[in-house]
């Protein structure tokens, strides 16, 4: 009885450190580095101004326009309309925008 408990105890020890060594940072870091890639990537910038053309209206009622791929939730507008908007914040696959003119 003995002897039978201990090779489930050895087992279990091997499984233990095979699962240990899975989840190493090197098998995360790849993931982690492709966010960051992507935040670096940004086609807008902090303070600048951009002239967009909201192309659809969020549940929140701000504006989707696109910058390249990247979206831009503009807040006060409606679908169609052309604005010229100063980036405020950059998420990592998005920026909030404010209203500075209509062009």
């Amino acid at each position: 009885m003995l002897k039978q408990f201990e090779t489930v105890n050895k087992a279990y020890k091997g499984i233990k450190e095979r699962r240990e060594r899975s989840i190493s940072p090197k098998k995360r870091s790849p993931r982690n580095a492709k966010n960051k890639r992507r935040a670096m990537n940004c086609p807008v910038v902090i303070g600048n101004e951009y002239e967009v053309e909201i192309t659809e209206m969020m549940p929140n009622g701000e504006g989707l326009a696109s910058i390249k791929g990247f979206w831009i939730f503009v807040p006060n507008v409606k679908v169609g309309d052309k604005k010229k908007v100063r980036v405020t914040t950059i998420d990592s696959v998005s920026a909030d925008a404010e209203v500075i003119s209509q062009t």
